[in-house]
Formats: C-alpha cells, structure tokens, sequence
C-alpha cells in the first residue's frame, strides 16, 4: 500500500495581483523533480526557477532569440519570479521524493528584460493548426493510408514545445485524395486553401515528405498562417539512425519548424505599443466593474486611461502590445465585444 505525503509551499516574491491567473502567459506549471536526502530545499528551489525560466523562453521566444539571454545569470533570472507554489510528494514504495514547481514570472520585468535586449516574444492567440503530411516514396503518393506520418504524427511527443499547437489532421476525404492525385506532378504549389476548403479560415500546413532512400531527405513546408502565405524546406540527415528514429526525427523536426513559424506571426514588440479611443456605455456601477475585471485578464493590455466621462459614458484609452486583431480576439475570449461605429471604437460586455 502506497503512502503520499503532500506538502504545499508558497513563496512570494513581489506583487501578488496575478497570482494563480490561468491567463498568465508567464506562468510556468507543472516543474517535477526528484529530491534527495542530500539535496537543500534551496538547492531545488533554484533549479525549478532555471528550469522555468528556460521553458518560458522556449515556450514564448524564437529560436534565433533565445541565445540572446545565453548570458543571463541566475542572480538576475530571481529576480523575474513573482512567486513560485511547491508540492512535495513522499511515496513510501521506492522512497523517492517529488517536487512539483508551479512559477510565475513578472510581466513588467520580463517586458524590461526584452525591450533592453530587442528581443520580440510571441502570444499565439489560434493554438489550431491543421495540417496534411504527405508521403512520396518510389513515385507513390501516399496520404491517408500507409502513410507513416499521417498515422504518427501526434503519436511523436518530444517535449512540451508541441504543447503550443493544436496539431489536427484531417479525416480521410475523397476530394483531398482527387485534388492531390491530380497535382501529382506540382504538389510543392499546391493551393492549400482548395485542399482544405472546409478549414480554409483556419491555419494551415501542407507538408510533403519525400523519402528518397538516400542519407539526406527533403521536406517542404507550405503553410498559410493568419492569412499569410509562408513556405520552407527542411534538409534532414539520417546519420546513423534506423529508419523508424529517422521518421520521428522527420516529425519532430517538422514540428519545432511549424512551432517556429507559427510564433513569428504572433510576435508582440515591447518598443512599439498601440494605442485605441473607445468608448464604454455605463449601465450600472457592475458593468464597469466587471469589465475591468475582464481586461484585467488579457495580457495584451499595457494600461487603461480614463479620459472623460459623465453619467453615461466613458471615454477610454487602452495602451496594448501587438496587432489590432490580435486585441480583438483576445477580447472576445473575455467576452467583451469592440465594434467601429461611425468611426467611434465602441466595447461592451457580453
């Protein structure tokens, strides 16, 4: 019989406003390691926050950013955290004892850090992205059936960076297989929007993996992403893996790429903030509230100015980061609704 001791420890560094927001884009979950005897509590502690503050550059950075903060030291990593919430669990059956780290790190700090360092950092609003990996292997065209890539492609989980994406594959369809065969002898230009017409206001990724028998193998990428067309190719080496490793190498590889590229279209600049006039219709002291508690959530939103207001109304300024499209989105997952009436920005609750 199995004994679990669960112990809870909060630290508190600075403010405590967004503690335990599931918004946080700076919020770090779910850090598990094992301690020992040997190991302080401090010692731990300090590993958990390096550990975190590594997957939250990965999570939110791109590649080709990430070494930018190479140079960081722990020192001045700290000092980013907000508050971290520990829980230990002793199991009396292999005597192992699990720490489990829940981190946040400051938003205005973390800001600081990457306005000094010109670093942008991405908020992917639309985690969904379909996509259709295609097999061409001795002149065959495989798509749904025997194709190793369709069948795995989910299967193939190599660290939490996939957790970023909605990976979806469609359902075997008539038309995809028609369209396809048809474009045997051009499926690198492919119109991806025809190819998947029910999903076509969604993002999309066409992948076309050609397995060549050779060391080397080619993959292209043709990718639409909040309406903009992106296309890549990937050269891979086998080395000296089997051909299984070599296909989850493939998916993989694609994968972290896809990741890469969705984040650069979801790229926030702490240098150049937006600002937007509107305009909120007061029907009660509670709707002013309750909207406020709202965009409070959202983390695209530097500040809110009151400008003027009467009985009424209330002329508002919102400072926020990123596109205008982006802010729109994110308002309506708070169930706020912004509309342009006769050139006035108007916001109002759902």
């Amino acid at each position: 019989m199995k004994f679990y001791k669960i112990i809870f420890i909060l630290i508190v560094f600075f403010k405590t406003e967004t503690l335990f927001s599931e918004n946080n884009l700076f919020n770090v979950d779910n850090i598990q390691l094992e301690k020992n005897d040997k190991t302080t509590n401090k010692a731990i502690s300090d590993l958990a926050i390096k550990k975190g503050f590594q997957k939250l550059i990965t999570k939110i950075l791109l590649k080709e950013d990430i070494n930018k903060l190479s140079d960081l030291n722990f020192s001045s990593i700290k000092q980013l955290v907000t508050y971290y919430q520990r829980k230990n669990t002793l199991s009396s059956k292999n005597n192992i004892e699990l720490v489990n780290f829940n981190i946040s790190f400051d938003k205005d700090k973390i800001h600081d850090l990457f306005y000094k360092r010109g670093i942008l950092y991405s908020e992917i609003s639309d985690k969904e992205l379909y996509v259709l990996p295609i097999l061409v292997k001795e002149n065959e065209i495989f798509i749904f059936n025997n194709n190793y890539f369709y069948k795995n492609w989910n299967k193939v989980y190599n660290n939490d960076l996939f957790d970023l994406i909605d990976f979806i594959l469609p359902l075997e369809n008539i038309e995809i297989i028609k369209k396809i065969n048809d474009n045997r002898s051009s499926l690198i230009s492919l119109n991806i929007i025809e190819l998947f017409q029910e999903y076509s206001d969604k993002n999309l990724a066409l992948i076309l993996i050609e397995d060549s028998k050779t060391s080397n193998e080619k993959i292209y990428i043709n990718t639409i992403i909040q309406d903009k067309k992106i296309s890549k190719s990937l050269d891979l080496k086998k080395q000296n893996l089997s051909s299984f490793e070599f296909y989850e190498k493939i998916i993989t590889e694609t994968k972290k790429e896809l990741i890469n590229l969705v984040k650069s279209n979801n790229l926030i600049d702490i240098r150049t903030p937006s600002f937007l006039n509107i305009k909120l219709k007061i029907y009660n002291k509670s709707n002013l509230v309750e909207i406020k508690k709202r965009m409070k959530e959202i983390q695209l939103i530097e500040n809110i100015y009151v400008q003027e207001f009467n009985k009424d109304n209330m002329n508002l300024r919102i400072k926020y980061l990123g596109k205008l499209d982006k802010l729109i989105n994110a308002l309506k997952k708070e169930n706020i609704n912004l509309q342009l009436i006769n050139d006035q920005w108007i916001i109002k609750t759902l």
